[in-house]
């Protein structure tokens, strides 16, 4: 019954996992992406409301996403300090939920880069529970190397690869 239920719970999160929220490249000064009115960019129906909170959590906490060395799953120091941004973020929206996503690069087995995506998800949630973020608003997912963010087999595309995500997936 447990086993049914973890399944079903890690297809929902695939199924949100693949409406992740990806900024679309604008020309505003600050940097955001926007559309007409000033509307955050969304694609494929997304809801603006998520968009925009997305938005606010990546400039209140300067990124969504923190990075990790070769083949490991330890935070550093930026990506702590980074996390802990995010964590004041989330306590100011105790009703948000968020998807902790864990990324691979290209180097290594399909299984191998899953089980070290999810060891870093899981670094990065733990994390933000230890700031006080009550882990059941927090949902964590691999991708492994499935989903580069850089196309390249070089360093400068493995460093962008090596990482963690955190996106808004609900709203209170």
């Amino acid at each position: 019954m447990r086993r049914e239920f973890v399944l079903a719970v890690m297809m929902g999160a695939v199924a949100l996992g693949g409406c992740a929220k990806r900024a679309h490249p604008g020309n505003a000064a600050d940097g955001s992406s926007t559309v007409g009115g000033g509307e955050p960019y969304v694609e494929n129906g997304e809801d603006p409301a998520l968009a925009r909170l997305q938005a606010d959590l990546v400039a209140s906490a300067g990124s969504d996403r923190v990075f990790f060395t070769f083949d490991a799953f330890s935070l550093s120091p930026e990506a702590r300090a980074t996390l802990t941004r995010q964590a004041q973020w989330l306590r100011q929206h105790p009703r948000v939920g968020f998807l902790v996503e864990g990324h691979a690069d290209e180097r290594g087995t399909r299984e191998y880069n899953l089980a070290l995506g999810d060891r870093r998800a899981r670094a990065a949630a733990d994390f933000l529970a230890l700031q006080g973020i009550a882990p059941n608003r927090i949902t964590t997912i691999s991708y492994g190397k499935e989903r580069p963010e850089a196309l390249g087999s070089d360093e400068a595309s493995h460093a962008q690869n090596r990482r963690a995500v955190s996106v808004v997936i609900h709203l209170p």
